[in-house]
């Protein structure tokens, strides 16, 4: 492996009872660099980032870093709106990974929780009063408390209002500037890719295409990633 590299696959393929999901899928991730996954709906990205975090068999070759520390946030998780759970306690729920007495856990939370727009006082509201963007920023600071080397990000901004949408990339940005954080992204947005991505993965059961946005994402490309219809409608978006 590289010494820039954080991540190698090769040849990825993956199959549930006999269906193929994703096939021969081979790419290269950069430490500290920002790639995105696009592709239509069905098309095996959500598989992928199972696959890479190891929660899926697959054949092929998968090969992370030493010691590389993962952070996933996933698409969407469901809470029921009554739970009696604050986010301080829900939070506290990771403090078993770590060596550190409470008090110095909420101190060391407190810093992760100003790095991703929130204050102190949403501690103590419960899980249910939280908006959709507030969810996605928790869950962000959760999978920031070990300061992972990789994030990985599927469909962030999915079901959270405009403003909070750009608040979560603004962040993702921030995080691979300064902590030199490797971010891969799953989205359905163009102009994620061509404003944060340092190379887009396309993906739909195969690779499509992969590489530098502004030289792979031509029209005939993602015509042929999302077909006649969907392509424009992403392109629009």
């Amino acid at each position: 492996m590289s010494a820039k590299s954080i991540l190698e696959v090769r040849d990825l393929s993956v199959a549930f009872y006999g269906e193929e999901i994703l096939r021969g899928v081979s790419f290269d991730v950069a430490k500290g660099e920002t790639m995105v996954i696009i592709g239509p709906n069905g098309a095996g990205k959500t598989v992928l980032f199972r696959a890479l975090l190891g929660l899926v068999p697959y054949a092929g070759s998968i090969r992370w870093a030493e010691d590389a520390r993962f952070g996933y946030i996933p698409q969407r998780l469901y809470f029921e709106r009554a739970i009696p759970i604050t986010v301080r306690e829900f939070l506290l729920i990771k403090a078993k990974n770590f060596w550190l007495p409470e008090k110095s856990f909420l101190k060391h939370l407190s810093h992760e929780l100003s790095l991703v727009g929130l204050d102190d006082p949403i501690l103590s509201k419960t899980i249910g009063e939280l908006s959709g963007g507030e969810l996605q920023r928790v869950m962000i600071a959760w999978a920031l408390l070990d300061h992972p080397d990789v994030l990985l990000f599927d469909e962030p901004t999915s079901g959270i209002d405009v403003g909070s949408e750009e608040t979560i990339y603004n962040l993702v940005s921030r995080l691979q500037k300064e902590r030199g954080t490797t971010v891969l992204i799953i989205s359905h947005d163009l102009h994620v890719v061509y404003r944060y991505a340092s190379h887009v993965l396309c993906l739909n059961r195969e690779m499509v295409c992969y590489g530098e946005p502004d030289e792979v994402l031509s029209p005939q490309q993602l015509q042929k990633l999302y077909g006649e219809s969907g392509y424009y409608r992403h392109h629009a978006h």
